[in-house]
């Protein structure tokens, strides 16, 4: 018993005290990890040994690990993350490597009834040998592995080896010899695989190691989760969980299901407690009949009036904490603890004037969902510490977000992510983990996946913050309308394409349906984003969810093109941007550093590293050419920014048509030219501060179109609001114009179109080069919600190169910083250039006669911090552009 486990146990048995009568506790189930003593090498026969000589003797490696990290914590292998050393690794992902380990096993552990040998994954071809017996072939990268050893062991010293394959060398001879290869993602860009040829489809591993258009390919290997022995007798606890069966705010019905595995027939006493979130405790008993083998026990109860699991911005996240032994007589032989919010979930799919719906509905309260697309942060997945996950979630619950969409090209992130979802109010859409490629149609194929989806829906069910599992990503939507998909489907007979079909069919709407049909029945299924649940084409904006990339991708359109479509919930859609210089310089040397060098290329994967040309057309087209890279840094962020930002307040300002907004995408893979809002290193880029303006709980979206501006006044409240919104002319010196306000009551949960203005009565004669708008929406007398409305593209503005005036002073709790502009200053962002120090607030506007305070925490003395501060605004980093 953990140290953490028995601190648990007292606590129950203190707080129940004199409540319950619990039988003296024994220890039925002892683990041993073995997760300490590793040593890898590449595989005496692989085909590099003669290159990497220094790989073939024994060394130290770390489990859970990958032989590259490991090579790389040896000096073996440069950071494939440094300049374009991603090309100097591709030899470790297409060799075979072996891994060994010696431990004891001492005579009490062999006493018990059963020994299991326990891998929590392994990646991903593995052939697993205990004291020289092969116990293991593994092919999943998703699924735990139990083997019973206990006949193979012996007290003492004994031998655990696990071989792992090559996933590219393992399959691609068998491939080449297929009649076709089913379309994937991105072809290598490295020459190990023909084009077309793509082997990650037939395996079950992270697609996105193979190379993503925001990711390196780093076809990682190696025992990547735990390792231990769990032995026991008498029975086994395998699986704990609160089903939901109703939750309602009067009552909640609730099952605690158990499954156990128990070595004879007899008699067994469950002991169930529970603490509720403002720390009142019930508890209840129950005996039962075991049989031999498997048991699934199902104990119903009910909680008056419970306090409901909410999303962020709608109440309080509230979590129980359930604890559960099971006794035989007088002994307890298994424990187990779950924390769970208790809430009901609904896919809201109503027929209506705009089509069909798609809303989340939470305790009975639509929600518009906020939020982006949430990708791996580490190409190695075993580098992403809980505190960086910690740091990723908290920032999305700052931007005033409350959902998270786990892409499917990655893998089931750990419970920590989904515990801290759960506390943060943030809700996850959770894809199964199909990243676009097309799958095999075979039914060991579908075998494999249902029990990964399994394994994968019990572990996580349990977390309220979980609202929706999705098949795949892209799949369908592929299938139907990419070019390659097409082009694919001409090259073969009718037979094989009707196979294939019927493949998709049965794996997305039958074996992953089933699985959460059976095993976490609250939660609604969908089996394809974009998708319409096999309720005609999928990708449409009158139906199901949406993805939008004609807006950068495809036709390239201008982000102005965010309002011609108006989709029931958008999923994805996305802009580019380039990273802080602090992140470029930490990938580049000196050299390195302009737009298309070999390396700044080598960091941007979209169209092979031509996507910085497509980024720089964007900003010209707002910005002009910028005059050097860190203006090009700055100036891509803000283009990336107001362009999201456009997309995002027409969609809330649409809703209910509308009722959700994932932009593409939160985070990073690693430190590259991408579609995310914060870096590799954690950094926020402009479009993070944007976000914490555009999804705050009440907006005054102000969306320009055509020479016209349509004002909106949204509100997630679920109570009315008194408000009033504020309209002021001004020119960029500060000199008003006019100035029109009025007192209104925000509807709840709505949106409210309030005005409709043409450039003609906004300008009324002033000149529009010199001429903006600002809209402000007040609640309680406190700015809530600000916008500007400009007549053109800010190259084609005479905007003034403000002289921003800044003071920085020691506060209580750090320092405070005070900006003053006496000129229109867009888009302020300060920096400390290489020095820690985090700002309360960035990329914002300074109106003309304005001061800006901020906050700033760092560990620089204020000395430091007057030194290294830098400040940029729109304006100034466009000054001397090519016209």
């Amino acid at each position: 018993m953990t140290g953490r486990r028995a601190g648990w146990r007292f606590w129950w048995l203190v707080a129940l005290a004199g409540s319950t009568l619990l039988p003296s506790v024994a220890t039925a189930l002892t683990t041993q990890s073995l997760g300490s003593g590793w040593q890898f090498r590449i595989a005496p026969d692989d085909a590099h040994v003669r290159e990497h000589p220094r790989a073939v003797q024994w060394l130290p490696a770390t489990v859970p690990g990958s032989v590259q990290t490991d090579l790389m914590a040896l000096k073996l292998i440069p950071d494939p993350y440094w300049r374009d050393d991603e090309a100097k690794v591709q030899w470790v992902g297409l060799s075979n490597w072996q891994y060994r380990k010696s431990f004891n096993v001492d005579a009490a552990t062999l006493a018990r009834a059963h020994v299991d040998l326990m891998f929590d994954g392994l990646d991903t071809f593995a052939d697993v040998y205990l004291n020289g017996h092969k116990i293991l072939a593994a092919d999943n990268m998703f699924r735990r592995w139990r083997v019973p050893v206990k006949s193979l062991l012996h007290t003492g010293v004994n031998t655990l080896v696990v071989k792992l394959y090559s996933p590219i060398e393992r399959l691609q001879p068998w491939l080449l010899k297929q009649p076709y290869a089913l379309p994937g993602e991105f072809d290598s860009a490295f020459g190990d695989e023909p084009k077309g040829k793509q082997t990650a489809n037939y395996v079950r591993k992270a697609a996105y190691q193979y190379g993503w258009d925001w990711g390196p390919r780093v076809v990682t290997e190696g025992i990547w989760q735990g390792v231990r022995l769990e032995s026991w007798s008498t029975l086994r606890l395998a699986d704990f969980h609160i089903a939901q069966p109703r939750v309602a705010a009067d009552v909640a019905h609730l099952q605690a299901q158990l499954d156990i595995e128990a070595d004879a027939a007899e008699s067994a006493h469950v002991a169930l407690q529970w603490r509720a979130p403002d720390g009142g405790m019930q508890a209840l008993q129950h005996d039962v009949e075991l049989k031999t083998g498997d048991n699934h026990v199902a104990i119903p109860f009910a909680i008056a009036h419970p306090r409901r699991w909410w999303p962020a911005g709608y109440g309080k996240p509230n979590l129980y904490d359930f604890h559960v032994d099971v006794a035989v007589g007088s002994k307890v032989l298994a424990s187990a603890d779950r924390q769970t919010g208790l809430r009901s979930i609904e896919l809201r799919r109503a027929k209506d004037r705009w089509g069909r719906s798609f809303e989340f509905v939470v305790n009975g309260v639509p929600v518009f969902a906020k939020g982006a697309n949430f990708i791996p942060p580490d190409v190695f997945p075993t580098r992403v510490t809980v505190a960086r996950f910690r740091q990723l979630l908290e920032s999305a619950r700052d931007a005033n977000m409350n959902m998270l969409r786990v892409w499917g090209g990655g893998y089931y992130l750990p419970d920590d992510f989904y515990a801290m979802a759960d506390k943060l109010g943030l809700m996850v859409w959770q894809d199964f983990m199909f990243g676009g490629a097309i799958p095999p149609s075979d039914q060991a194929f579908r075998d494999n996946v249902r029990v990964e989806a399994v394994q994968q829906v019990q572990r996580l069910r349990d977390h309220p913050s979980i609202v929706l599992w999705c098949g795949n990503n892209e799949v369908e939507t592929g299938w139907e309308s990419w070019d390659d998909r097409k082009a694919f489907k001409k090259t073969i007979t009718p037979a094989q394409r009707g196979h294939i079909e019927q493949g998709m069919r049965e794996l997305f709407d039958r074996t992953l349906r089933d699985v959460v049909a059976k095993f976490a029945p609250d939660v609604p299924y969908w089996p394809s984003t974009p998708g319409t649940d096999y309720d005609g084409p999928v990708n449409v904006t009158d139906n199901g969810d949406y993805h939008y990339w004609n807006v950068w991708s495809g036709d390239a359109l201008p982000v102005t093109a965010y309002l011609d479509v108006t989709p029931r919930f958008m999923s994805e859609y996305g802009l580019q941007s380039m990273p802080a210089m602090a992140t470029i310089d930490a990938f580049t040397k000196p050299s390195d550093r302009s737009i298309d060098s070999q390396v700044m290329r080598a960091h941007q994967k979209f169209d092979g590293g031509n996507g910085n040309q497509r980024l720089l057309k964007y900003v010209e087209r707002q910005f002009g050419t910028p005059k050097d890279l860190a203006s090009f840094a700055y100036l891509s962020q803000v283009m990336q920014a107001e362009g999201i930002q456009l997309a995002a307040e027409h969609l809330r300002a649409s809703r209910p048509e509308s009722m959700g907004s994932l932009y593409w995408q939160l985070d990073d893979a690693w430190p590259g030219i991408t579609w995310s809002s914060i870096d590799w290193y954690g950094r926020w880029k402009a479009l993070q501060w944007h976000a914490q303006r555009f999804y705050a709980p009440f907006l005054i979206a102000t969306l320009r179109d055509h020479g016209v501006t349509t004002v909106s006044l949204v509100s997630d409240s679920t109570t009315p609001v008194a408000a009033r919104w504020r309209m002021r002319v001004m020119d960029f010196s500060g000199k008003v114009l006019s100035n029109h306000s009025t007192s209104v009551t925000l509807a709840p949960l709505a949106s409210t179109h309030v005005a409709h203005y043409t450039d003609a009565q906004l300008l009324d004669g002033a000149e529009p080069r010199k001429t903006f708008v600002v809209f402000e929406l007040f609640v309680d007398g406190e700015v809530v919600s600000r916008n500007l409305v400009f007549f053109s593209a800010p190259k084609n503005l005479a905007m003034p190169v403000p002289h921003v005036r800044t003071q920085l002073a020691r506060a209580n709790d750090g320092y405070t910083l005070t900006l003053a502009s006496d000129v229109l200053a867009r888009e302020v962002w300060v920096s400390f250039g290489d020095l820690d120090a985090d700002v309360s607030n960035n990329a914002f506007d300074i109106l003309p006669g304005q001061h800006v305070r901020l906050t700033v925490h760092g560990k620089a003395s204020l000395d430091q911090l007057r030194k290294a501060l830098q400040v940029q605004d729109m304006a100034g980093a466009m000054q001397g552009h090519a016209q």
